[in-house]
């Protein structure tokens, strides 16, 4: 009770003291009860019982419109402004001027400080700025938790459990302690009573700011884009006007630290309105002050020791950084992202829970806290309670247990109840990946993603590196088979080192193989490493992204080329050389039968096929989940690629998210494909589905589904599974 009164009493002192130093009749300060509700916390001239009583929604009257704005409202005749809410209980109607400015710190909204007057006037640039400074300096206090005392707007910060729903990146669930990829910069003391000592102080840590950018401009000679980027990195870190900003700021009372962070949280209101040409430039700005905010109170970026349970936290994450980790993780929680990301990649390559696009939870959550990732349900728990932590529990008791289930039927041939044999396969892109071969039940990798060796590294590999590479993946397999698919960069996935090129639509742009057989020296250098690994042994062979026919037989033409060059040379040539063709453009489907008997192999790539054949962008939340993969229309094309593959006898596969889902394969299953290739977590479950199937009893509730004009057959055959 002490420290509520506390807090209580510092809120009511601080209004008392603006009011008197701004000569106005009112000071109040709104607290974000909530992320859409502000609750009047303290006032100094409006009526005292409105305190804890009168609340608003964020947009609501003029207070709820400069939280929603992010920016002052000055105005000398606030009942005729537009968007003013009068408010009977607070007595405010003989108040005709108002000045609101927020409280926010670094993107987060934390409540609106006012000043009213009765004279009709508006206040002057110096008064507006000072009370931004103060708004600062409360944003801080209440950060730190100065104001913490009873009910929701009092409530202590980072305390408190927060539920955050975003958007499943990867399946699964955990529970750990938070680490922070960019640990937040803590201001202890944001008011210095030394104004000329603070501005040495922070001149010196511009200098040497620049001094880094300088350095890393010096390094990137040679590469033209990245001297572009650089400079204008360069030109932001030598702005005089974001110098002089800051300096102003510490002349009205702020520390160089807290006079950084103050431009820092205007930049951050700036992106969150401005346009996507903007919001980029303003990122630089961001990421400057990130820099000098280190240097000044020298809390680096060191990770120190990862816990045993880390789940990681960051707004975002490449793939490189997030490889850095380690296989420790987890899980991974992410404010932006997309689930075609490489972090996605990354994290289903590890069988890691990861939730994408859970705003806010940088910015609440600390290092050491409590969390519950669900990647099934998109859901994050931050500081849950007993019963939350308890309910969790038990589902990950549940998934233990199945987990034990799969590991006994590891060995078992997977085998219907009707005797069809189906192939299991794994996906693979990463040689950590490979030890999850001998117990995940998969019969070799269906698919081997190429490009992450590509993606996480600053310059091209060599042929030497990728050929040790890539005969390290095929020693770990062993007598298992593996398919290596070539590069498959573009759309999402773009090489540090290669020139981005804007396209209004990547996913449909210059992409895979289109790269390959623009880049052809890449490509070649590719193949010639695949050739040297295989070194005698098997070598399966894929190429990506194929829409018509005269792009595999191209393709496949620089492979036997490269064969003929390694056999001049007297190298070892594979065993066996099988060239295949990813499916995954419904061009394919139609394409000449000639393509089918060409190609050795044909692998169904659900991924792109699934956004190409619905026009639906994957990479989009708002659509990618519109539609059903056991839409009819979906499987009638699936049931078309089946169809000619056996007319030509020639092997297929499916490979994707999907295949990976035990309902999904099962109709997969039923329509004819008798391989499957997914992340090695799906084989157990995948597999305990298919043993107790009948695939002829399935296809029939397929076909009486489609005949009887459904859209999706899921329903029918989710009411046969629960009938059995």
């Amino acid at each position: 009770m002490a420290e509520a009164a506390a807090g209580q009493e510092r809120l009511d002192r601080i209004v008392t003291l603006v009011a008197t130093s701004m000569e106005t009749e009112v000071c109040s300060i709104y607290l974000h009860r909530d992320d859409q509700t502000l609750e009047l916390c303290a006032t100094r001239g409006l009526n005292p019982e409105a305190v804890h009583v009168t609340r608003m929604r964020v947009g609501e009257g003029l207070v709820g419109s400069v939280a929603r704005r992010r920016a002052p409202i000055n105005t000398a005749d606030a009942p005729s402004t537009k968007g003013f809410r009068y408010m009977p209980e607070t007595g405010e109607e003989v108040y005709s001027s108002f000045l609101g400015v927020p409280l926010q710190r670094l993107g987060e909204r934390l409540g609106v400080l006012v000043v009213q007057s009765k004279d009709a006037r508006e206040f002057s640039d110096d008064e507006v700025y000072a009370l931004e400074v103060v708004a600062m300096v409360l944003a801080e206090m209440t950060e730190l938790g100065a104001f913490t005392g009873e009910g929701e707007a009092l409530k202590p910060r980072h305390r408190q459990q927060v539920l955050f729903r975003g958007v499943t990146g990867q399946e699964g669930a955990t529970e750990g302690v938070v680490h922070l990829h960019d640990p937040r910069v803590v201001i202890s003391n944001p008011v210095s009573d030394d104004p000329e000592g603070e501005k040495v102080r922070l001149n010196e840590a511009v200098d040497k700011l620049r001094l880094s950018v300088d350095r890393m401009l010096t390094q990137a000679s040679g590469d033209r884009e990245q001297e572009e980027v650089i400079e204008a990195f360069r030109m932001f870190a030598y702005s005089r006007s974001w110098l002089r900003r800051m300096e102003e700021d510490i002349n009205a009372g702020l520390t160089a630290e807290a006079a950084v962070e103050k431009e820092q949280t205007v930049a951050r209101a700036r992106m969150a309105r401005a346009d996507p040409y903007l919001r980029d430039r303003l990122a630089d700005l961001d990421d400057l002050s990130n820099r000098l905010l280190r240097m000044l109170t020298g809390q680096g970026r060191d990770r120190g020791t990862l816990p045993d349970n880390a789940v990681l936290v960051a707004r975002n994450i490449g793939p490189g950084e997030l490889l850095e980790y380690g296989r420790t993780l987890r899980g991974v929680v992410l404010e932006d992202g997309s689930v075609g990301s490489h972090a996605a990649v990354v994290a289903r390559a590890w069988a890691i829970p990861l939730v994408i696009q859970a705003r806010g939870i940088v910015t609440e959550a600390l290092s050491g806290d409590r969390i519950l990732v669900d990647g099934d349900q998109g859901v994050v728990h931050l500081r849950p309670d007993n019963m939350v932590r308890s309910a969790f529990g038990e589902k990950l008791a549940m998934a233990e247990r199945a987990q034990q289930r799969y590991a006994s039927i590891r060995d078992t041939d997977c085998v219907t109840e009707d005797g069809h044999r189906i192939e299991l396969m794994m996906n693979a892109g990463l040689m950590a990946d490979l030890p999850s071969l001998p117990t995940s039940g998969a019969q070799g990798v269906g698919l081997f993603r190429t490009e992450l060796q590509f993606l996480t590294r600053n310059k091209v590999p060599k042929r030497g590196e990728l050929a040790t590479l890539y005969s390290g993946v095929m020693d770990a397999a062993g007598d298992k088979p593996v398919v290596f698919r070539t590069l498959d960069i573009g759309s999402d996935k773009v090489l540090p080192y290669m020139k981005a090129t804007e396209e209004p639509n990547p996913a449909l742009g210059w992409r895979a193989i289109r790269v390959g057989l623009d880049k052809k020296g890449v490509m070649r250098m590719q193949l010639q490493a695949l050739l040297r690994a295989a070194n005698g042994r098997p070598l399966r062979v894929m190429f990506p992204f194929v829409a018509q026919m005269e792009e595999f037989l191209e393709a496949r033409a620089h492979l036997l080329n490269e064969v003929q060059r390694e056999k001049s040379l007297g190298h070892a040539l594979p065993e066996s050389l099988s060239v295949g063709s990813m499916l995954e453009t419904p061009s394919m489907a139609f394409a000449p039968r000639k393509f089918f008997e060409e190609a050795d192999f044909i692998s169904i790539g659900g991924n792109d096929l699934k956004q190409f054949f619905f026009a639906a962008d994957r990479e989009n939340e708002r659509v990618r989940r519109r539609y059903d993969t056991l839409n009819v229309s979906y499987l009638s094309l699936l049931d078309k690629i089946v169809s000619r593959c056996a007319e030509t006898k020639t092997p297929v596969s499916f490979c994707g998210e999907d295949a990976g889902r035990p309902v999904e394969a099962l109709c997969f299953a039923a329509m004819g494909l008798r391989c499957l290739s997914m992340r090695p977590a799906s084989i157990g479950p995948v597999k305990n589905m298919l043993l107790k199937a009948d695939l002829g009893e399935v296809r029939r509730v397929i076909e009486t589904a489609r005949e009887a004009g459904d859209q999706t057959v899921r329903p029918a055959v989710m009411d046969y599974l629960r009938a059995r």
